[in-house]
């Protein structure tokens, strides 16, 4: 039958509308209006079945215009992700593209963890929950867990009242405060293997078609690509800073056995061309850039350059013997000088307190040249020591007809050694506990060195003989440094001047003596000469220089008589005569009271204000007896003083 014309009109305006992709609810208008112009049942029934089949085809349409527009965003998708080489950046893509895609709320990705054996949150995009954010789902807990057990999609249109998945407190708290209801996950996988789940969530109920499924699938499938291409990226990258730090760290290493060998041959050649200890400070310091102190094994100095004195740090000392490495003090380097298990010293390295590896090692391979050079130094300073000995043995011994001196001889064998037996010298006996002996005498030796004189051990005792000039070796002071330097008493007998290899024996005998009165009169730790023990050292000395003995008691007030004509040793003898009385000495001198109290007091100004003690007023009496003895008797014309 024909169609009215009022059917293909309504017809046309359907397919109008569908070319306009006008709204569905205008679809209705054209059967409306032919309602009312009274077509037959059959052609009513042809404009709604036209107005269905139209219907369709718009939504036909609609659906193909979305599809296109997801691809054309996956494809755009894939496209960013292909681009991007960081790891996080390719995760952050990600996420956010789903979000997009899919017009969540919320989008996240767990990656699963092999050795825990569970997945974890690793991105989300929109989420507000710092505890969500955290979440980890083991195997089978939650919607996601089931996805990485199953290596499958699902979805729920709300999760809080979903019973078909294991619902955990930990999961139900994160996904309650993010509010999540409706989500989404599917497997991110790299053929058969999973590597984490992609999911897109609403905050609302969500019913997921099998479209958005589809879609989320293909984004997780390009996702697994991108992932595994940014970790391989990772990878080589790390790989490649690795074989470059290693190649650095080669070349470094390389560097620094050329620059350990080239200074170990430097400072060996100098050790072996005769350089000391400064020497090889100076060049050690150079190459290091600081300052250095070298030390011994009693912590004396040796050498320092470009530093301030230092004592060795004992501590730091014993830490680097202890592991054969240099050790920081307090902003000092600093490394024991060792020959085996024995400690020769020690070197101290300041201004690097930040020391790299390589000048750490450089340092410690120094002290191998120190220690070589303080044996070459030891075993020169023992042969040294032991021809000095020697000598000194002979010039101290007594003659003896099986053994004669020659004076001529002993004068020229000292003269080789820099000793000039010409000039007066003195003869200083030392004494110590016996442990302590040997570092004493090593130390005696090194002071006798630097005096050009002689140091050995002979009949049991430490014995110094050195030039009579030197005040360094008086004996009270050099008692007292040795003392300190030991850590013990050291008792000094002195003796001397001598003159020429012929009174040397004498002298040591008179030392030998001072030093047994001194520790008879316990004094150990003392050091004196025979004359500063007054009477005692006059009766010990071998030679009794008694002229000697009483200048050195009575010199100030004889010389002051001699000048000024007066009689103070005639008033002193008779003060003392009469038993310290005043009257009695008054009437032996045949002066007034007043004059024995003025001539008292020139003494005193002249002998000093102790010169009426008990143990100066025995030396005093003792002078006075002997310079009667020795002096005739004089008439003096009387004075005043």
């Amino acid at each position: 039958m024909n169609d009215s014309p009022d059917t293909a009109a309504a017809v046309a305006r359907l397919l109008e509308l569908l070319a306009e992709d006008a709204p569905a609810e205008r679809f209705a208008e054209p059967s409306a209006q032919v309602r009312t112009l009274g077509l037959t049942p059959a052609e009513q029934d042809l404009v709604d079945r036209a107005t269905r089949t139209a219907l369709d085809i718009r939504r036909t349409l609609a659906q193909h215009r979305r599809r296109e527009t997801e691809l054309a965003a996956l494809f755009d998708t894939a496209g960013d992700l292909a681009a991007l080489r960081d790891l996080d950046a390719v995760l952050r893509a990600i996420v956010h593209r789903a979000r997009l895609l899919l017009g969540a709320d919320v989008a996240y990705l767990t990656l699963a963890d092999a050795a825990a054996g569970d997945t974890f949150m690793r991105v989300t995009d929109g989420s507000a929950s710092a505890r969500f954010q955290q979440l980890r789902l083991g195997m089978g807990e939650g919607l996601g867990g089931l996805v990485a057990q199953t290596g499958r999609p699902y979805w729920t249109s709300d999760y809080t009242v979903d019973d078909q998945f294991a619902h955990t407190p930990a999961i139900d708290t994160g996904v309650g405060e993010e509010g999540l209801r409706g989500i989404l996950g599917v497997p991110l996988r790299l053929g058969a293997r999973l590597i984490g789940v992609l999911y897109a969530a609403q905050r609302g109920v969500r019913e997921f078609t099998p479209d958005s499924i589809a879609l989320l699938s293909s984004l997780a499938d390009h996702a697994a690509i991108a992932i595994d291409s940014a970790r391989r990226l990772d990878e080589t990258h790390s790989t490649l800073l690795e074989l470059n730090a290693a190649t650095e760290t080669a070349r470094e290493h390389s560097e620094a056995l050329r620059r350990a060998a080239e200074t170990h041959d430097r400072l060996t050649d100098l050790v072996l061309r005769g350089g000391e200890v400064a020497d090889v400070a100076r060049e050690i310091a150079a190459i290091l850039g600081g300052g250095l102190v070298v030390h011994d094994a009693d912590g004396t100095e040796l050498a320092r350059v470009a530093a301030a004195p230092l004592a060795p740090p004992a501590d730091g000392v014993a830490a680097s013997r202890a592991d054969g490495r240099a050790v920081d003090v307090d902003g000092i380097w600093v490394c024991a000088v060792m020959a085996g298990s024995e400690l020769l010293g020690s070197i101290a390295l300041t201004g690097r307190p930040a020391l790299p590896d390589t000048d750490r090692r450089l340092f410690e391979r120094t002290s191998l040249v120190a220690a070589l050079l303080l044996l070459l130094r030891r075993s020169v300073a023992e042969a040294e020591d032991r021809v000095r000995g020697e000598l000194l043995d002979d010039l101290l011994a007594e003659d003896h007809p099986d053994r004669p001196r020659h004076p001529g001889s002993l004068t020229l064998r000292a003269r080789r050694l820099d000793v000039h037996l010409g000039n007066p010298h003195d003869v200083l006996v030392l004494h110590c506990a016996l442990p302590r002996r040997q570092r004493l005498q090593a130390e005696a030796a090194r002071r006798a060195r630097e005096l050009r004189g002689l140091a050995g051990l002979y009949q049991g005792h430490v014995v110094i003989l050195a030039p009579a000039a030197e005040a360094r070796l008086a004996p009270r002071e050099l008692a007292l440094e040795l003392g300190r330097f030991l850590g013990s008493p050291v008792t000094v007998g002195a003796a001397g001047p001598a003159l020429g290899p012929g009174e040397l024996p004498r002298t040591y005998a008179d030392a030998l003596r001072c030093l047994e009165a001194l520790r008879s009169l316990g004094r150990t730790g003392e050091g004196a000469s025979l004359p500063e023990l007054g009477f005692v050292g006059m009766l010990l000395g071998d030679h009794r220089d008694v002229g000697g003995f009483v200048t050195r008691v009575l010199g100030p007030v004889l010389e002051y008589d001699a000048r000024r004509g007066t009689e103070l040793i005639r008033t002193l003898a008779a003060y003392y005569a009469a038993g310290g009385s005043l009257s009695k000495a008054k009437d032996g001198l045949h002066v007034h009271v007043n004059t024995v109290v003025q001539r008292l007091d020139r003494i005193a100004r002249l002998l000093g204000p102790d010169w009426n003690s008990p143990e100066r007023a025995l030396e005093t009496q003792l002078a006075l007896r002997l310079h009667r003895l020795v002096t005739p008797e004089r008439p003096s014309p009387w004075r005043q003083p």
